[in-house]
This record gives C-alpha cells, sequence and structure tokens, in this order.
C-alpha cells in the first residue's frame, strides 16, 4: 500500500504534516537518479553528485529525506548536503524533470518483475 498526498507545502502547514521522502535515490536496479545527467550538471557548479543535489532538493523544500545505503562513503555523502544551497533555477529545473526517467517503477511492468525473479529467485 502506498499513501500518495499532494505535496504542496500549503497543505502541509494546514494539517502539519510532515513530507518524508523514504528510499529517494532509488535501489538496486533503479538509478536513474544517481546517474542524471541533469542533476550531475547541476551537482558540477557545487562539487556534489547527483545524489547530493537530489537530497538537497528535497532538503529545501523541507521534505525529511531518508537515504538508504550499506556503503560507509555514500552515508558521508548524504549528510554533506548541507554546506551548499541550490538557486530558485536549480530548483525548478530539477522539480519540471520527468520522474519516469529519474528512477521510479512501475511494479506491474513485466520486466521489473523478470528481473526480480532473476535477480532475487
Amino acid at each position: 500500500m502506498v499513501n500518495c498526498i499532494f505535496s504542496h507545502s500549503l497543505w502541509l502547514l494546514l494539517f502539519c504534516l510532515q513530507a518524508l521522502a523514504w528510499g529517494p535515490l532509488g535501489g538496486q536496479g533503479v538509478d536513474g537518479i544517481v546517474k542524471s545527467q541533469a542533476l550531475s550538471a547541476i551537482g558540477a557548479k557545487y562539487g556534489k553528485s547527483a545524489a547530493q543535489v537530489a537530497l538537497r532538493w528535497l532538503t529545501q523544500r523541507g521534505i525529511v529525506a531518508i537515504p538508504k545505503s550499506s556503503h560507509k562513503e555514500r552515508m558521508a555523502q548524504n549528510f554533506d548536503v548541507f554546506d551548499f544551497t541550490l538557486t530558485d533555477e536549480d530548483m525548478a529545473q530539477i522539480a519540471s524533470m520527468n520522474q519516469h526517467d529519474t528512477g521510479t517503477i512501475n511494479f506491474s511492468d513485466p520486466q521489473f518483475v523478470k528481473y526480480l525473479i532473476e535477480t532475487y529467485g
């Protein structure tokens, strides 16, 4: 089950809600965000990775991000997002990205089901 919310900041404020992004960078087999050329180009301006830009974008929008990683170096990178600020132009560019090209999965897609079976048995 997935609970979807309209994440307009006014709604969040009116109803005292805190938006949370759990696993916002994808995971195994879902790497569109961390390999995004657009996010990488923005990150290059700040000396940051595409993943760090994505996490900063969420943070600047007031969304609590809980990225998952088992790699120490990535965990450290995930915390290293508070020493830069994305410009309004950066924020708008990221917001306009097509989310189906950046890591979301259609769990009913037969190719994805096949991937799961082949990978995890």
